[in-house]
C-alpha cells in the first residue's frame, strides 16, 4: 500500500484504479475538472483506511459513490445513472475549499 501524489489515502494499486475510476465518472458525468474530482474524494476519504482490492467499499459500483460526492442526499436518496433522471434537481456539495490540502491535483 502506498500513497500516491493525487490521493491521500495509503492504497494499493487495485484501490487505486477504483478511486480513479470514481474520478472519471465524476468528471465525465457532472463535467467537473479532474482536479475537484480528486479533491472530493479526498476531502471524503483522506482520513480512512482501505484494505488491498477489494475494500468493503468495493461492494458498489465507483459511480455509485461519486454521485454522493458530487449530490446532497434528499429524503435519504441519491439519484442514479439512469439518463431519464433530471440532475438538475438535485442539490451539488460544495467542493471541499480551495487550498485545501484535498486539491492535490493541478487544474
Amino acid at each position: 500500500m502506498a500513497r500516491t501524489e493525487e490521493f491521500l489515502m495509503d492504497l494499493d494499486e487495485g484501490m487505486l484504479a477504483y478511486f480513479r475510476e470514481m474520478a472519471q465518472e465524476m468528471v465525465t458525468r457532472f463535467g467537473i475538472s479532474r482536479a475537484e474530482a480528486v479533491a472530493r474524494i479526498n476531502g471524503a476519504y483522506a482520513d480512512r483506511e482501505f484494505a488491498p482490492y477489494p475494500d468493503l467499499i468495493c461492494h458498489e459500483l465507483p459511480e455509485y459513490w461519486g454521485y454522493g460526492l458530487y449530490f446532497r442526499a434528499n429524503a435519504g436518496r441519491l439519484p442514479d445513472d439512469d439518463p431519464d433522471t433530471d440532475l438538475s434537481v438535485w442539490e451539488v456539495r460544495p467542493a471541499p475549499a480551495r487550498g485545501s490540502a484535498a486539491w492535490t491535483v493541478a487544474e
